[in-house]
């Protein structure tokens, strides 16, 4: 397996070159007219250029490129095939948002794309081949279900990370947390003999992360430019790629006990479960209202109810990023001491972060309520009579 420098010099040159071309992005988005005006449904303040997806895609081919040239991931292009085929998959999802980007296109027209994308992946040999159901057994997938439940998942996971995509820096962040999360997962799972040292899952994700680590600082709030629906299918292309490679490929037994409980192509739905929530709920609000289309877009979503209750803008995605950070930790320990002790404390840890995110806003609203009433914003302890 490739050593930790090898993994921080191909996400560092990841991270560089996003970073660098996406100024250059923004200007040519401002000169092309692609800009995201406010509206009652997103929330930032002024016209802001988007098409940052583009910037990202330019990180993920200097990354791999960087990969391939300094050797330690020989195994991974020893079947060159796989990479080259993630990396035409990217580039035609990325392209099918960009386009969306720039000109709205209908909900059918994106779908038939990522369904080309994970298609393209399938074709390659990036498939799920196996399903490993919890205390059950183990399911060879024949060829016909693996392309299909491929497709499923990039076309799955590319919609949930578009639809938490909704403030600055919101998506990119959560990303980063889970791409790193599975990047430590693969790599525990490399070193235990559980995945082959050719399995591109662990190079995937240390992409991602890169991608993410070089477009945040421009993402941030407030935003000098988004990501588009080009970054955000980009980004769930990936770690639809990186999770099905890990995941989806491995009948090896192994003593982690993540590995028992939840099954290796369970472990995204921890990691990204604050978009596939997200998803899930949005599918089943809009389904059970009359007359609203599933891909009827609406400001009813997780971060649009962090809002709702009074969090601000930059806490509202320090929330989400503390969730996502959660429930990555919940599948890393287990994975790494192979022992489940961790389950008290961070249930604990998701208790308080709970209390936190319904109950703060209420406490700051109060306390300001008290301060206003006339006692010159002293607290007075109420006199009890015995």
């Amino acid at each position: 397996m490739p050593g930790g420098l090898a993994y921080v010099v191909v996400g560092g040159v990841a991270a560089l070159t996003t970073g660098l071309a996406t100024p250059v992005v923004s200007r040519l988005a401002v000169r092309a007219g692609a800009l995201v005006a406010p509206d009652d449904r997103n929330v930032h303040e002024w016209p802001t250029p988007t098409l940052g997806g583009t910037a990202m895609l330019l990180g993920l081919f200097a990354g791999a490129l960087t990969a391939w040239l300094i050797g330690d991931f020989a195994a991974v292009f020893a079947a060159p095939s796989e990479m080259l085929g993630v990396l035409l998959a990217a580039a035609v999802i990325c392209a099918v948002g960009v386009i969306d980007d720039i000109r709205p296109v209908s909900a059918p027209a994106k779908v038939a794309g990522m369904v080309l994308a994970g298609s393209i992946l399938s074709l390659v040999g990036v498939s799920l081949l196996v399903v490993r159901i919890p205390f059950v057994d183990l399911l060879l997938l024949s060829p016909d279900l693996s392309a299909l439940l491929t497709v499923v998942w990039v076309v799955l996971i590319a919609n949930a990370v578009n639809l938490i995509d909704g403030l600055d820096g919101l998506a990119a962040g959560i990303v980063a947390i889970a791409a790193t999360t599975f990047l430590f997962y693969a790599v525990r799972l490399g070193d235990a003999g559980v995945i082959f040292e050719g399995n591109p899952g662990a190079l995937l994700s240390v992409l991602v992360v890169g991608m993410c680590a070089g477009f945040l600082p421009h993402n941030v709030h407030p935003a000098r430019i988004f990501m588009g629906d080009g970054g955000a299918l980009l980004l769930g292309l990936l770690m639809a790629a990186s999770t099905v490679s890990v995941g989806g490929r491995t009948d090896a037994p192994f003593s982690g006990q993540s590995f028992f409980f939840f099954a290796p192509i369970f472990i995204p739905l921890f990691i990204l479960g604050v978009p596939l929530v997200d998803m899930a709920w949005a599918i089943v609000r809009r389904a059970a209202t009359r007359g609203l289309r599933v891909t009827h877009a609406d400001k009813d979503h997780l971060h649009h109810r962090l809002l709702g209750l009074g969090h601000g803008h930059q806490r509202a995605v320090l929330i989400l990023w503390a969730w996502t950070a959660l429930l990555s930790g919940f599948v890393l320990w287990p994975t790494y001491t192979g022992s489940g002790d961790a389950i008290i404390p961070m249930g604990v840890a998701g208790v308080c972060l709970l209390l936190f995110t319904v109950l703060h806003p209420r406490l700051r609203r109060e306390g300001r309520e008290a301060g206003s009433d006339g006692s010159g914003g002293e607290v007075v302890a109420p006199h009890i009579s015995e």
